[in-house]
């Protein structure tokens, strides 16, 4: 089993973060220690990201394996774009297990399809696999200026955003293939529905790689749910407005 990379820190209820494609868990490191105070949290680097290892085969279902080995008895688990996915499917394995779940800017749909017309161009998604091979470093850059746009401090928190992902080594080039691929042909819209764990969805009002119809759709499926949108923000709604998504976060722990 891939030994991962985990950062823990603060007292009460166990929160388990999970980031997205080609990032690593520094990204949280504006409201680390704010959630801190409320949570014990746990900051995990998805294998082959931030100083995990890589592993194999970097499927959906064996990324959410590698998770569930390592989570605490019973927690609140956090997801952000892809890292939402994997949150998704440990909240219908592990019931028990995962008592509360938070959505941060994801979708149970990464790619545009015919009946699903809130997810990203296909084309867009494969180029970014072409280009990964050719310029890593112009690719990521691109990637990490699409999650700003439409941020109302998109260059304050595309900054910020750059400074936390340098800070590591660069990702193993295969997971974020393998990422890109799940990206493409993911699709958990069938078994959403049965997700029975009190439910917080966090989204940017103007996220160009997660539409919010997509953030809609998931409340409209969990009548239970709670949706926070915060407007005139992009893909990062937790850089955007750390404050916030902590007050927000901590409200969801008592009074869900």
């Amino acid at each position: 089993m891939t030994a991962l990379h985990i950062e823990t820190s603060g007292q009460g209820p166990d929160l388990v973060l999970l980031h997205g494609w080609a990032m690593h868990s520094g990204i949280w490191g504006s409201v680390r220690d704010a959630l801190a105070q409320h949570f014990r949290v746990h900051l995990v680097d998805l294998p082959g990201h931030g100083l995990s290892p890589a592993c194999e085969p970097g499927t959906l279902d064996h990324l959410t394996e590698i998770i569930a080995a390592i989570l605490p008895e019973r927690c609140l688990i956090g997801g952000w774009s892809l890292g939402g996915q994997i949150a998704m499917q440990l909240a219908l394995q592990l019931p028990q297990q995962v008592e509360k779940l938070v959505l941060i800017s994801t979708t149970p749909c990464f790619a545009w399809q015919n009946d699903w017309p809130f997810g990203m161009d296909r084309k867009l998604l494969q180029m970014f696999l072409e280009n990964l091979k050719l310029n890593y470093t112009s690719t990521i850059n691109r990637f990490l200026t699409l999650q700003m746009s439409g941020d109302r401090d998109a260059s304050k928190i595309l900054s910020q955003l750059r400074k936390n992902f340098f800070q590591r080594a660069e990702p193993d080039p295969a997971a974020l293939e393998k990422g890109l691929r799940i990206l493409q042909h993911s699709d958990l819209r069938d078994r959403f529905g049965d997700i029975r764990q009190p439910v917080l969805i966090v989204h940017g009002g103007n996220d160009v790689i997660t539409h919010p119809a997509a953030a809609d759709w998931m409340h409209q499926q969990l009548p239970q749910s709670q949706y926070v949108k915060f407007e005139h923000c992009g893909h990062a709604p937790f850089l955007s407005y750390p404050e916030q998504f902590v007050a927000r976060l901590n409200e969801f722990r008592t009074n869900a």
